[in-house]
């Protein structure tokens, strides 16, 4: 059974802390921070009028960051959507989830809180249960999101999450794609998925939680628990291992990171073997001959 839960700081909690996680946001980090969720939210036409946004927060350092972002946006912007900041508990240890209702309030983030038992199910799973837990989450998301009257869900996903998944999938897959900076959704009609955190660095985000003394859940699935506390089990995962080889190519080359960025920007039809659209495979050779 689920349960809504509202989680509102009192009126009383704009607290100093509060206020200086927010003013760095517009002073110290604006061009890190501010201009490049800004410049997200209009290059990709991420927000249109009359919008009411599921902000889905995870209790990381970038949802969180996230929400803040989006309160700066609506209070300093125009103020043509809605906003709901959602948390979704999978099965959270207590420590886990307290860490997550005492950092909203400590940043003054009203919370809409929602029981699930998707860790439950899939800790029977054998392997690795990372997939379909993603893919039950996402699907709670929009589920209560829409319940909620939202039509879209805004995820926290940043730069350094997409340049991974550019060359995750090209190493490990055998295929280009990236991850959208947004995408109606297949199964819930009338949704909308956005990454507005889509042009921030990870590193920026670290600096603005440690120049704030903040302090968030890094790996709270009870499948990879041990995560938070063992370096050894993070590395091990392919994320990991690629997110290291970017790291060692800029060191060499800074225009590493930005050059597969825009790789996905520049693809060249002219010089690709195959490639899908709409579900449907293409082939060069399909019109090779009438080009000559």
């Amino acid at each position: 059974m689920e349960q809504i839960i509202n989680i509102s700081s009192p009126v009383n909690a704009m607290n100093e802390k509060a206020n200086t996680a927010e003013r760095s946001i517009i002073k110290k980090f604006r061009r890190e921070l501010w201009c490049r969720f800004t410049k997200a939210v209009q290059e990709y036409e991420l927000i249109q009028d009359g919008d009411r946004i599921a902000v889905c927060i995870s209790g990381g350092k970038d949802s969180m960051l996230m929400a803040k972002l989006f309160q700066e946006l609506y209070r300093h912007g125009r103020r043509n959507f809605e906003l709901v900041f959602l948390v979704m508990n999978p099965g959270y240890n207590d420590a886990n989830y307290q860490r997550i209702l005492d950092n909203a309030r400590l940043l003054n983030v009203p919370l809409t809180v929602f029981q699930t038992e998707i860790f439950d199910i899939v800790n029977s799973e054998k392997g690795s249960p990372c997939y379909l837990c993603a893919r039950m989450r996402r699907g709670y998301l929009y589920s209560k999101a829409k319940e909620l009257g939202c039509n879209k869900i805004a995820l926290g996903h940043h730069y350094d999450d997409v340049i991974e998944t550019i060359l995750m999938g090209m190493l490990y897959g055998g295929q280009v794609q990236t991850m959208m900076p947004k995408l109606h959704s297949i199964h819930f009609e009338g949704m909308e998925l956005i990454r507005p955190m889509y042009l921030i660095r990870e590193k920026d985000i670290i600096r603005w939680a440690d120049y704030n003394d903040l302090h968030f859940i890094r790996c709270a699935c009870r499948f990879t628990e041990a995560c938070a506390s063992s370096d050894e089990t993070e590395m091990t995962s392919k994320r990991a291992e690629v997110k290291q080889l970017i790291a060692k190519l800029a060191e060499r080359d800074p225009e590493v990171e930005s050059n597969i960025f825009r790789s996905v920007e520049n693809v060249n039809l002219n010089t690709v073997i195959g490639w899908k659209q709409d579900g449907v495979r293409h082939h060069f050779l399909d019109t090779y001959e009438g080009e000559s």
